[in-house]
């Protein structure tokens, strides 16, 4: 902090002696800045300094569209300030996110009364508190909420049910079985749904989908443009999402561009076949994604002929993903437009090359492609490598990549993965577990090369110099933060071919000078972690960083280098790190609290450790650090200590302050789960890729 003081006066001073005040810009030049300030500091710090910035702390430019979703330091105070005096020039409000906001503070939305758009996306709603809101936003246009447990549609007024009906643009996350408010919604052309239910209660109860008599007659929505629906696992939200359906199995919307369903695991809908072939009959496709046991290569070919998609997501479908690519050739009108493809999971066999190859020469504009969980084991020597073809998409910025996928392959030999070691004694013979065939096993190797990178894996980066979000991870990971079930799983082997990926590759990242994302995970040839430190002192721009189970997974041989490497992410706002047996000891968090932009820090370590008092003086450090997320090892009162310890400390300064320390191997973790805001469980404390998740503009 005193360095960062000394360069402020320093730059004061020197804008003093040359005569350039702050005063001197131009409106334009002040506006602009302005725009990245958030709006709670407007109203309360900058409209204060003088008449100028008072004057145009207040231009429409920026009072119109107000943003206070992830500026957690906004108190209720703040809010009611910003309400009161730009309650009648905002017509644009997001709070999305902010959890921590009291009833009292989202009730003074009542006197904004020109609202054309809201998002009250985790925010305290009740249905009483709604249909107030509702009766004083006459013009609302556009609505984000969520539906939780008690909530009771008779509640809402006549006024706010006449709001609700000229609403065009609707986003539930549902954490009870409801249609909500859409059934009042009868001129809806985009619905975003949320499925968040668990099919048991705290209590153990089943929770059972059966709806009240009137509630599911829901109009056909005849101008309907998007429809989007993405479930947490769970037969509840299954059975929901049927109900939401069904209007589908009638008549498929005549104008319908977007039709999103992401479900974990197989789902069954009677009319999917008679929806499949409305949909391949109407509307002009922009994009898709389909429960992987609702198509085949037939329909996906009829829906997508002549149709000009923007956005496919065809994850989780196994042995689909060359069909997927074939049908994008075979029937898409001009592949052209395509702009996100998710592939992930969706390839039983070998990522094919030449059918890669095909696809980015017909889709030369691709920005973001997922082909994580696959396996590609390119022929040693040869100049055709996925890696090679992927380098010639110009456009690219988000990439999902399996490891194996970015290594030469096997060059001799000695650097062929091992079988298990020959067992002493013939009685055990029958024991030993056979390895894969095709997909060998890595077993890490301390004397294994670290010497030249990936000739591919170098040339895919040079091609692509661009990239703001990279996956690399390993096809075999899987995380041991459970959603609904214990964290009882065990690490599978990693490919043989993903060892070949190691530090030097890793240090080849640092090339990338726009890189603002970056996983990686289950890499065993990560040793030292010297490449660490190349990504961190090179990609200045660095903001999210996810690291999961590098190197040998007993023992984090690469922690010095991360502790070295940390101090260097100036824009670090977000880290998640993953890997069992961790020990996050003062030496860590003293690192740690160098990253002065850090807002959400997720630790899971099955077996780790962590000293309270470090945790404690690396709160003090960071001041703008809201979310402390530790799933490690030690006793239940340890942990549930030092989590009130540091609630009670810093909760009055940090608002928004959301602090988990649990056992991660505990039985009650999934219970616990249920309490962390959606927006930082989603975002960051559950493992998952995200490249090419959503549609491009799918919200506002």
């Amino acid at each position: 902090m005193d360095n960062q003081n000394t360069e402020e006066r320093f730059s004061l001073d020197c804008m003093e002696q040359s005569g350039v005040s702050i005063s001197g810009f131009s409106d334009e030049i002040l506006l602009n800045i302005l725009k990245h300030v958030p709006s709670h500091d407007l109203v309360l710090s900058v409209g204060r300094v003088c008449r100028k910035l008072k004057t145009l702390s207040l231009d429409k430019s920026l009072t119109n569209h107000v943003t206070l979703s992830k500026e957690y330091l906004a108190s209720d105070d703040a809010v009611k300030q910003v309400v009161k005096e730009l309650a009648s020039e905002i017509q644009s409000l997001s709070m999305s996110g902010c959890y921590w906001l009291s009833g009292n503070t989202i009730d003074q939305l009542i006197r904004c009364k020109g609202l054309v758009k809201l998002d009250l996306t985790g925010c305290r709603l009740t249905s009483v508190r709604l249909s107030k809101i509702l009766s004083s936003l006459r013009a609302l246009r556009s609505l984000a909420i969520d539906i939780n447990p008690g909530f009771d549609s008779n509640q809402l007024s006549t006024e706010s049910k006449a709001t609700l009906s000229q609403v065009s643009e609707l986003k539930q996350t549902l954490y009870t079985p409801s249609y909500g408010v859409v059934p009042c919604c009868t001129s809806l052309e985009r619905l975003l749904l949320y499925f968040e239910i668990y099919n048991v209660t705290r209590e153990g109860a089943t929770v059972c989908c059966q709806l009240m008599v009137g509630q599911s007659s829901i109009l056909h929505y005849q101008r309907l443009q998007v429809f989007y629906a993405r479930l947490a696992p769970g037969d509840v939200n299954q059975t929901l999402m049927n109900l939401y359906l069904a209007v589908f199995s009638v008549r498929v919307p005549e104008h319908l561009r977007v039709f999103v369903i992401s479900v974990p695991g197989n789902s069954s809908w009677h009319a999917a076949k008679s929806f499949l072939e409305g949909m391949a009959i109407n509307g002009a496709l922009e994009a898709l994604q389909l429960p992987r046991t609702w198509v085949d290569r037939s329909a996906l070919q009829h829906i997508l002929k002549h149709r000009v998609p923007v956005h496919l997501n065809f994850s989780r479908c196994p042995s689909f993903g060359n069909q997927v690519i074939h049908s994008v050739l075979d029937s898409v009108k001009d592949p052209r437009h395509l702009v996100n493809l998710n592939l992930s999971g969706s390839f039983q066999e070998d990522i094919d090359c030449h059918v890669m190859e095909a696809l980015v020469s017909a889709c030369p504009n691709l920005k973001r492609l997922n082909l994580s969980a696959a396996h590609y084991h390119g022929t040693p020597g040869s100049d055709e490598h996925l890696c090679a073809v992927l380098g010639k998409l110009k456009s690219l910025r988000s990439l999902a990549l399996p490891v194996c996928a970015a290594s030469d392959g096997m060059k001799n030999a000695d650097q062929a993965p091992r079988d298990e070691p020959a067992l002493s004694s013939s009685l055990l013979l029958g024991l030993k577990r056979s390895a894969r065939v095709g997909v060998q096993t890595y077993r890490a190797d301390p004397e294994q090369r670290d010497s030249e990178s990936s000739h591919s894996f170098r040339a895919l980066l040079e091609g692509n110099p661009f990239l703001e979000e990279l996956e690399l991870m390993g096809s075999n990971f899987s995380s041991a933060m459970p959603r609904n079930e214990l964290a009882n799983r065990k690490e599978q082997a990693a490919c043989g071919w993903a060892g070949q990926i190691g530090d030097s590759e890793v240090a080849e990242l640092g090339g990338l000078a726009f890189l603002r994302r970056l996983t990686l995970a289950q890499l065993p040839g990560v040793l030292k972690g010297t490449g660490l430190l190349q990504v961190a002192m090179r990609c200045r721009d660095l903001q999210v960083l996810s690291l999961a189970n590098l190197g040998t997974l007993k023992n984090m041989t690469y922690m010095p280098a991360l502790i070295d490497a940390l101090p260097h992410c100036k824009q670090l706002k977000d880290l998640r790190l993953e890997q069992p047996y961790l020990n996050a000891n003062t030496r860590f968090f003293q690192a740690l609290s160098q990253c002065h932009a850090l807002r959400r820090v997720c630790i899971v370590s099955r077996n780790g450790t962590f000293q309270s008092d470090a945790v404690m003086s690396f709160m003090d450090s960071c001041l703008d650090v809201v979310m402390c997320h530790m799933f490690m090892g030690g006793t239940l009162v340890v942990c549930r200590t030092l989590q009130k310890a540091l609630q009670d400390r810093f909760t009055p300064q940090r608002p928004a302050l959301n602090v988990v320390i649990y056992p991660l191997l505990h039985e009650d973790l999934a219970l616990l789960i249920r309490d962390i805001p959606l927006l930082h469980l989603d975002e960051i404390t559950l493992f998952k890729s995200r490249v090419a998740e959503d549609p491009p503009r799918l919200w506002w």
